[in-house]
């Protein structure tokens, strides 16, 4: 089988491996947080995480419907993603900060893959990466609240 429309397999790549870098940023988050609020925070991570790693096949699944072999080595998905990889320690606010910065830069390319499903009139694959994007918006609100000051809300 030949690849179909490369352009979209390649962003459908990078939107893989961003889901499945942050899943286990997140799972690790989730294992490792500390603080006053940790049961809200393991429990939150957990949401996340969970929501996350449910993309990953699904967008695998649409790599494969497109003619394209899968990334699924770990370098390889390191090689692709856009979320950073650094330690920052186990404060349930530290992580949540790093968890956005993830969140975000996947988010941007989701939005990119979406164009070009959009573009290229693949509608199905276009509506699991809107719901894609409509997830990571909910957690994008979520760690922003999360992450502002009582008092600016005020």
């Amino acid at each position: 089988m030949q690849v179909q429309k490369p352009e979209l397999v390649n962003a459908l790549a990078v939107c893989l491996s961003d889901a499945v870098v942050l899943s286990l940023k997140v799972q690790g988050a989730h294992w490792n947080v500390m603080g006053p609020d940790f049961a809200q925070y393991h429990k939150f991570f957990q949401k996340i995480y969970e929501d996350l790693y449910s993309a990953i096949d699904p967008l695998a699944e649409d790599m494969r419907k497109l003619g394209s072999i899968v990334p699924s080595r770990l370098f390889e998905f390191a090689r692709l993603t856009s979320v950073e990889d650094k330690e920052v320690g186990c404060m349930c606010l530290d992580l949540s900060a790093d968890i956005l910065v993830g969140i975000e830069a996947a988010l941007q390319n989701l939005t990119k893959a979406f164009a070009t499903a959009d573009m290229l009139s693949e509608q199905g694959i276009a509506n699991l990466i809107a719901e894609r994007i409509d997830m990571h918006q909910k957690w994008q609100w979520q760690l922003t609240s999360t992450l502002t000051p009582v008092t600016e809300g005020i």
